[in-house]
């Protein structure tokens, strides 16, 4: 495309508008998105400067040609590959190109269904001894009691049962403060100078700092321990690079084991509430739950065979995840100029995919804002598929979607066997953060 060539883009949300709403976007972005798409379409953008567009769309068309059909020209953006990987280094998550092509081809075979499955029982001893003494018949906040769960799932899989509590409790610590911070930066780029001089940034930093030297600790503990432990640590420790047949540098293991708590345990926490909080308003869901996996334990006792047969469980799980997607949004910038969507769009565009608004456009899905986890079942389940992107799409889809899907069916399971699920509220809040954080839900479990 010549300079003289002319950009286009999706209709424009004026830059005024856009400032007048900034506080309330900050808040949660969710309602002024939906106002802005039902105005402007499937798509909007937003000019800021001179040449900087922004493009916001919820058409599965931009989902599917920016994750997959044309995805080597679509990196991270700033936000994550600069940001992040300031406080997580450069792991997966944070990083592009060549070497991400390389670390995730590293990474892949320790994700595999068979290793995964040598997992199985490490997650549900773990499971089963989180859930042991839940609170009865009185309200609980489930997001603390789901986040507690797993983030201890996620270490166990990874450190089984090698790691002080206290290390795990500082990581965790460490984890949550790190992201809070993260979020003020992005949320409030003005005040850039004021986290900077007042020592805010410094802060964040030493933690993450503090972080890497735990967990170098761990991973030089079990080197010199010379056990063969099963878990995710050793997976990782096997693993050998195509080229050189080298394995990784520590600061390299460093970085992708902290990406794998960040990524695998909030996001896994935000489906299992939002989850039991729709169980807890449909009692009659609830109840077949129960029934699938009562007659599929009659049936084995194998917990992987259990697993695959949760046809129903999985159906639920995945329409709540339509619903509140914990990745709520993913956002990328082009390398080169590129037609997209039939609009010529110059590099450097940012352009963000609403998830949390493609799962619920009336244009792919009937009566969207209802649960009806028979979407996710036979013939419906084909026509639901190209739609959803709980774990995102193309080469760039969640490493771990496996592991999380195995830990949720497992304590969705588990849950709804020993409890009875009442929710307190029938809607639910939540706080659009780097992800879909669920706020305030409170159930009662009663004893079945």
């Amino acid at each position: 495309m010549s300079e003289h060539t002319k950009y286009s883009y999706p209709e424009k949300l004026s830059i005024l508008r856009f400032f007048l709403d900034a506080e309330g976007v900050r808040k949660n972005p969710i309602p002024f998105h939906k106002r802005y798409f039902d105005k402007f379409g499937d798509s909007f953008s937003i000019q800021i400067g001179r040449s900087q567009h922004i493009i916001l769309s919820r058409d599965n068309e931009v989902a599917q040609y920016i994750l997959q059909k044309n995805q080597k020209n679509y990196h991270k953006s700033r936000f994550q590959s600069v940001y992040l990987s300031k406080y997580l280094g450069k792991g997966l998550l944070t990083v592009d190109g060549d070497f991400w092509l390389k670390q995730r081809r590293l990474i892949q075979p320790a994700f595999h269904k068979q290793k995964m499955n040598q997992l199985v029982e490490t997650m549900r001893q773990t499971i089963v001894s989180e859930m042991d003494g839940l609170a009865e018949e009185q309200k609980v906040d489930l997001f603390p009691i789901m986040s507690e769960l797993a983030f201890n799932v996620v270490a166990k899989s990874l450190f089984q049962f090698s790691i002080a509590e206290e290390k795990l409790d500082r990581i965790k610590f460490i984890i949550e403060e790190v992201q809070n911070f993260l979020i003020k930066e992005i949320r409030l780029p003005h005040k850039a100078w004021w986290f900077s001089v007042s020592g805010q940034v410094k802060k964040h930093l030493e933690l993450a700092e503090e972080n890497n030297t735990i967990i170098q600790e761990i991973i030089e503990e079990r080197v010199a321990s010379k056990s063969e432990i099963n878990d995710l640590l050793n997976m990782l420790l096997e693993t050998r690079y195509e080229d050189s047949g080298e394995g990784m540098s520590t600061q390299q293991l460093i970085d992708e084991i902290k990406i794998l708590f960040t990524a695998g345990h909030e996001t896994t926490a935000n489906a299992l509430t939002f989850t039991l909080h729709l169980l807890g308003n449909n009692p009659d869901v609830q109840q077949k739950v129960l029934e699938e996996i009562l007659k599929i334990e009659a049936e084995t006792e194998d917990v992987v065979e259990q697993l695959q047969k949760m046809t129903y469980t999985n159906a639920v799980l995945n329409e709540s995840m339509r619903l509140y997607p914990p990745a709520w949004i993913t956002d990328r910038q082009n390398v080169e100029d590129d037609t997209l969507g039939g609009y010529n769009i110059k590099k450097g565009t940012l352009i963000g995919v609403s998830f949390y608004e493609l799962h619920r456009n009336v244009k792919y899905w009937e009566n969207p804002d209802d649960f009806n986890p028979g979407r996710f079942l036979g013939e419906q389940k084909k026509q639901s598929m190209p739609y959803f992107y709980p774990f995102g799409a193309g080469p760039r889809m969640c490493i771990g979607a496996g592991f999380a899907i195995y830990e949720m069916c497992l304590a969705i399971a588990y849950i709804v066997k020993k409890y009875k699920i009442a929710s307190v509220e029938t809607t639910v809040q939540f706080n659009p953060l780097i992800t879909l954080k669920p706020v305030g839900v409170e159930v009662i479990f009663s004893k079945r």
